[in-house]
């Protein structure tokens, strides 16, 4: 049984793959170029291709059996083109990363290019998998820059709490799903198991490494996706940031399932591993 793994250089897919490569799984990556497959599993193919250009997608999903699907950006034509090529190609199951936010009624902007794509995807006949988790520890790897700079966070949500979760605990679910049956046709939302403000997750980090970094609140839509993308970002992408935040702002208490613990049979992974993990990134270069 041949699974294609899309997303295998990013925080999920590397930890996908190590997980898949110690079950024994026959596994081929998706990547843009060799170099950035550097360091993954030395028994898994690579097939060189790209989302964005259907025409190399072909000999990349020929002979697969099962597909971890990730695709990021506006809009649905990433989802659209792997779909195309897994129906071409026979596929038989796709486990998908989605997003919590399509339980929420009513859908907030970016949940509405997830659902979209989950929509093509049931559209296809192709039995499948819905992961749907909440934010990432890793997003905090986006207040690298202030904390460098000038050490602090950018505070966009205030008193509002989630439950992040590991990316790392994301990837053991999709192995477990990816090469056990009776998982076909389920949806499965997933989040750690503490909720936490963003105050409460630099505090963490703080103690982490030993050092005080200040929490600034961001109190204008333009700052909020400036906190995101220094850079700017389309307007739509920019509307649904600013509405996430708003939203994730709104809630004081906090969604969490126990959905990783039934499945994997532990807790999830805690934000303070994590950073123990994860601590040399947030020191200054000069004290890494």
């Amino acid at each position: 049984m041949m699974i294609l793994v899309t997303g295998a250089t990013g925080n999920i897919g590397r930890e996908l793959t190590r997980e898949l490569d110690a079950k024994g799984a026959k596994l081929r990556l998706l990547v843009r170029d060799h170099a950035r497959a550097a360091g993954l599993s030395d028994r898994a193919e690579r097939a060189v291709g790209d989302l964005g250009e259907p025409s190399t997608l072909t000999p990349a999903f020929a002979g697969v059996d099962k597909i971890f699907l990730l695709t990021q950006g506006i809009g649905t034509g990433y989802t659209a083109a792997a779909i195309s090529a897994a129906e071409a190609a026979g596929v038989s199951h796709i486990v998908h990363l989605s997003s919590l936010h399509v339980t929420l009624d009513p859908l907030p902007a970016m949940a509405r290019w997830h659902h979209e794509r989950e929509e093509i995807i049931r559209a296809s006949g192709i039995p499948a998998t819905f992961l749907r988790p909440g934010g990432f520890m890793t997003n905090a790897f986006d207040w690298l820059p202030t904390i460098r700079e000038g050490n602090h966070v950018l505070d966009p949500v205030g008193p509002g709490r989630y439950a992040p979760i590991d990316p790392a605990d994301i990837a053991a679910v999709a192995a477990l799903v990816l090469t056990e049956d009776g998982h076909q046709d389920k949806e499965y939302v997933l989040t750690g198991d503490e909720t936490l403000t963003v105050t409460e997750q630099v505090r963490v980090i703080s103690e982490t490494i030993g050092r005080d970094i200040e929490v600034r609140e961001v109190t204008t839509p333009d700052e909020a996706v400036r906190f995101r993308f220094p850079n700017g970002a389309p307007q739509a992408l920019a509307d649904a940031i600013t509405e996430g935040f708003n939203l994730m702002r709104a809630d004081t208490v906090g969604f969490r399932t126990d959905t990783v613990e039934r499945l994997l049979g532990r807790k999830p992974r805690t934000f303070a591993d994590w950073c123990a993990r994860n601590a040399d990134a947030f020191r200054r270069p000069e004290t890494a």
